[in-house]
Order: C-alpha cells, then structure tokens, then sequence
C-alpha cells in the first residue's frame, strides 16, 4: 500500500520528467499539494515528507485548517484555490498567502482593504476562463489586462500570474490549443509586469500537457492524497 510520501515523491518524479522532456527545468514547476476535504492528519504526513505548500477551495475548512496547523507549522504556505464570495474575502486576506482565484475588480478591491498591515502583500493570481465554459468562473482572455492592472495598483496586493482550469474530458487537440492560448496570455503579462512570475495550471490527470506548455505551478491532489472525500 502506497503512503503519501510515496505519492508525493511519484508526483515530484512525474513533475521532473515532464520539465526535462519540455527542456525545462524541474525546479521551475512546483508542486501545490491539494489538500481540500482532507484530514489535517494528512497535510501533516505531507508536510513530514516535504511538501510546504497547500491548498484550500473552501473558506470555512480553510480557515480551521490555517488556524490549527500554522502556530505548529509556521512555514506553511497557504494558497486558496476555490470560489470566493465578496462576503467571505476577510478570511483570504487574513490567513492566506496566495489567492489563485481572482476574477472581479470587487473581490481584489476587498482582499486588499482587508489584508492586514503587518502581513507581506497577499500574492494573487487572475483567474481566466480559457476554455470559455459557462459554468466556469474566471475573465475572459481579452479582459485580463484591466484587472491585472487594478490589481497592480492595489498596495496590499501583489500580482504573481494567471490560474486556469482547462477542459476537462477533451481530445488532445482542444486541450492544447487551450493551454497555448494561456500560455500566450501570460507571457504578454509577464512582459507588461515584472512580479509576474506564476501560471498555476495542471492537476494530476493533466499535468505533463500543462508543464510541456508553461506552467509553473501544478494543483495535485487526488495523486497525492487519494480520491477526493466529500463532506
């Protein structure tokens, strides 16, 4: 029976090719364990075999989560990579170091009011719907470039990258041609904005396609932590 550092290391490994077969370097894409729905059991076994940065898609399992593991674990980098309400971004600007999920000038307005002044500015990605799906959140390609220059002006606030869920199910073609739409996308920004410096797109099902296209931050957590436990 495999363990998490079992699946951690396979993980780090399949990461490793995928950026040596891109003619990449492996340390250029890390790894964020997705540890949603997860026991703070096994974010500790994760974290005794390395792994630092989690993430979280639910503001209220996030929240006990950073405030039971982070005075035991201070080195903990917490990223939110879920929905936010507007009525829920205190908690983000509060706990959290990374927000991968920002997609309205609303929700960054607000988690830069509410950061507060003796934390680091809260690093944030914009979140794009690249695959144009209606049931998907996040900008429209063409719109990104106005919200990452609001959030670049927000002082609390520190603009890292662009985060995307690409596709799911499709043929090869069509998930390509997403991710090189992503991928341009952000290289334009990285252009335009020297903080830029993340594209956090792959999971574990896809996540060689996203490495071979740019990603610099790859979500694992059904490879990592088992099939996903709901509530």
């Amino acid at each position: 029976m495999t363990t998490i550092t079992d699946r951690l290391a396979l993980a780090q490994h399949r990461i490793s090719q995928a950026a040596q077969n891109s003619s990449r370097n492996p340390t250029d894409v890390q790894l964020l364990a997705v540890s949603k729905t997860k026991p703070n059991s096994q974010i500790v076994a994760a974290y005794a075999a390395g792994q630092r940065r989690f993430g979280e898609n639910y503001v209220q399992e996030g929240e006990a989560k950073v405030n039971s593991l982070s005075g035991d674990y201070p080195d903990i980098e917490w990223h939110f990579i879920g929905p936010l309400q507007s009525n829920k971004t205190k908690v983000v600007a509060s706990l959290f170091d990374w927000m991968h999920t920002v997609a309205r000038e609303k929700i960054a307005i607000r988690l830069n009011e509410q950061r507060p002044e003796n934390m680091p500015a809260l690093n944030v990605c914009i979140q794009v719907n690249i695959s144009q799906e209606l049931s998907k959140s996040g900008v429209r390609g063409a719109d990104v470039f106005a919200l990452a220059k609001l959030i670049n002006a927000l002082p609390n606030l520190n603009l890292r990258g662009l985060m995307a869920i690409p596709s799911a199910n499709v043929d090869n073609i069509t998930a390509t041609s997403e991710l090189v739409a992503l991928q341009k996308l952000y290289l334009l920004l990285q252009q335009q904005y020297p903080s830029v410096d993340t594209l956090s797109v792959g999971m574990s099902n896809d996540l060689e396609l996203a490495v071979a296209h740019g990603s610099t931050m790859v979500r694992i957590g059904s490879a990592i932590f088992g099939a996903r436990d709901y509530p």
